[in-house]
């Protein structure tokens, strides 16, 4: 199985479309707005949401949503990244509630080669996240520091630092 990909591997125009998608719960949401500390009521209060807004339910998290598109696209994008270099931009265009379901695709927009360093090369990518019925919910366009098969071959090939097993 394919985890990343190396410089080489990557095409421009090239699309990965990430599987399996994720059901968002409101236990997700909830943990996810806990441990990064947004208590903002839209999130986790559903007497406030059904009152006070025009959704009249709570809305996941945004940066949830981002996270679990990114996540998706590391087997496919980044598993094998040096670095994530930029966020370029991020943007929320629809709400997603609990018990939607998230599916990713990501397009490879162009890529080079590093001006410093000839065992690696960037890739420039756009992955978008959409629900069930096909609502676009998330985009965001990023960089990745990636290596070339010669910085892979020089650190131990397709899973360097995997042990052997000993009888």
């Amino acid at each position: 199985m394919q985890f990343g990909r190396s410089y080489e591997e990557f095409e421009v125009g090239a699309v990965y479309k990430h599987w399996p998608g994720k059901t968002v719960t409101e236990y997700d949401d909830h943990l996810f707005c806990l441990l990064t500390m947004n208590h903002h009521p839209l999130h986790l209060d559903a007497h406030y949401a059904e009152e006070t807004t025009q959704f009249g339910k709570n809305v996941v998290v945004g940066n949830y949503i981002y996270s679990i598109l990114l996540g998706m696209s590391v087997p496919d994008v980044s598993g094998k990244a040096i670095a994530n270099l930029e966020i370029e931009s991020l943007r929320h265009v629809a709400p997603t509630f609990h018990g939607d379901t998230i599916y990713g695709e990501t397009v490879v927009l162009d890529k080079w080669e590093s001006k410093s360093k000839d065992d690696r090369g960037i890739v420039h990518v756009e992955t978008k996240g959409y629900k069930q019925d096909g609502t676009v919910v998330c985009l965001f366009r990023r960089k990745v520091m990636v290596p070339k098969n010669s910085y892979l071959e020089a650190r131990g090939g397709e899973q360097p630092g995997r042990p052997t097993p000993t009888s």
